[in-house]
């Protein structure tokens, strides 16, 4: 029996893994640059995080969540976002007492046992970031500059940014019944998933994907944004001056509210068209209760989140993966003691930081030289029994046939002064 890999989920080969890297070595420096680092959290928490900060009547609790019991029967679950762990991590060791605000950036695997399609599988990566500890529309402005900016310098110009207002808490409370009052009489007319978040849920109405439950959102429903405090409206009109002025477009979306119920004020999307109708790039917002609501005190937040997967999609049918050229050095040894002394040589080469390879299958000289052009190689040393009887090994430039011989105790110095 030949295992195969659990639905959902995606091997990276060596082909695939130089573009995860490329990526992911865009995305740290980039962020470094922006004065975020790095933070690492487990692959499992205790499945209250998730409930308490989620929400019980989100899809993802609801119906994704990998959950399970250790053998102290304690709950479990692989994350399946990442907001919570870091708050999680912040709270516990203590992070407000370092700086004031603090700005944090992770990219990880999370787990949603969801239905696998283009750019979305159970076991899915992403990147994000968080500031934490201001409440200021400016903080708004440079999470969403940041990650649009981001996508730009990949080489990703087909950007829509769309961004509403949830509003307080308060605010919401007061939006949420006239949305019941406004909606409860069409209750039949919607799909039966709407019907019962109507009743447990019913922000999350604006979620759903059938077309004629949007239609009668559009026709039916008051929005959020119209409903707003004074301070909500005066903090989301600060967060979309501050945009223009660094000329980051973007389109009011008054259904726009996100999927878990830690969201409060600004949220955000940003969208791309090559991916088809799943064009959703990055999603974030602010979380200003979400930290007293794990048990710290109250701290503003902000954060954004965007899948590696689709950034990925995007960047292939761009073509915007850079050439690697080839670095390799393949080393070719041919007979019992040219295979000692090649080894040797190997280990002097790699020490002076070059990429080297050698035959380990004892082929031919044929053979070895088919699989150096296989693999790219730049250069070839050649050590044969003449050669080492004559203390020196062959160096051989593949893009001409070009041959030097150089002696074999120098080999190393010479070899690294050549190639470079």
């Amino acid at each position: 029996m030949i295992y195969q890999r659990v639905k959902g989920t995606h091997d990276i080969l060596p082909a695939e893994s130089a573009k995860w890297q490329y990526l992911e070595k865009f995305i740290r420096d980039y962020l470094h640059r922006n004065n975020y680092q790095e933070i690492r959290t487990p692959a499992f928490e205790v499945t209250e995080l998730f409930t308490r900060s989620i929400g019980t009547d989100t899809d993802v609790v609801a119906k994704e969540m990998y959950t399970f019991f250790d053998k102290g029967q304690t709950s479990l679950t692989l994350k399946p976002e990442l907001t919570a762990p870091v708050m999680r991590a912040f709270l516990q060791n203590n992070m407000e007492q370092v700086a004031p605000l603090t700005k944090v950036y992770y990219i990880d695997a999370l787990f949603r046992q969801e239905r696998p399609q283009k750019g979305r599988l159970r076991q899915f990566h992403q990147f994000g970031y968080e500031i934490i500890g201001s409440a200021y529309p400016e903080t708004d402005a440079e999470v969403i500059q940041t990650i649009y900016e981001l996508y730009r310098e990949l080489g990703i110009s087909d950007l829509q940014v769309r961004i509403n207002s949830i509003g307080s808490r308060s605010a919401r409370q007061r939006y949420l019944e006239l949305l019941k009052q406004a909606l409860q009489p069409h209750a039949a007319a919607f799909c039966s998933t709407c019907r019962e978040r109507l009743t447990r849920n019913v922000l999350r109405l604006f979620d759903c994907k059938v077309a004629s439950c949007q239609a009668l959102l559009d026709a039916r429903a008051p929005f959020l944004i119209d409903h707003l405090d004074q301070q909500d409206r005066e903090h989301f009109a600060e967060v979309c001056r501050l945009l223009e002025t660094v000329q980051v477009p973007y389109l009011l979306d008054k259904k726009l509210v996100r999927g878990l119920d830690y969201y409060s004020r600004t949220t955000f999307e940003i969208t791309s068209g090559l991916l088809g109708s799943q064009d959703a790039l990055c999603g974030g917002g602010r979380y200003d209760y979400l930290i007293a609501d794990l048990g710290g005190k109250p701290t503003p937040g902000i954060g954004v989140a965007s899948g590696m997967e689709r950034v990925l999609l995007v960047l292939e049918q761009l073509k915007a993966f850079p050439e690697s050229p080839s670095n390799l050095l393949y080393l070719i040894a041919l007979g019992e003691m040219p295979r000692q002394a090649g080894f040797q040589l190997l280990t002097a080469l790699r020490k002076q930081g070059l990429c080297v390879e050698m035959d380990f299958l004892r082929r031919s000289l044929k053979a070895q030289l088919r699989d150096a052009s296989r693999a790219q190689a730049r250069w070839v040393i050649i050590m044969g029994e003449d050669e080492l009887a004559r203390g020196q090994v062959i160096l051989k430039r593949m893009s001409d046939g070009q041959q030097t011989p150089l002696n074999l105790p120098q080999a190393a110095d010479e070899i690294a002064r050549l190639v470079q």
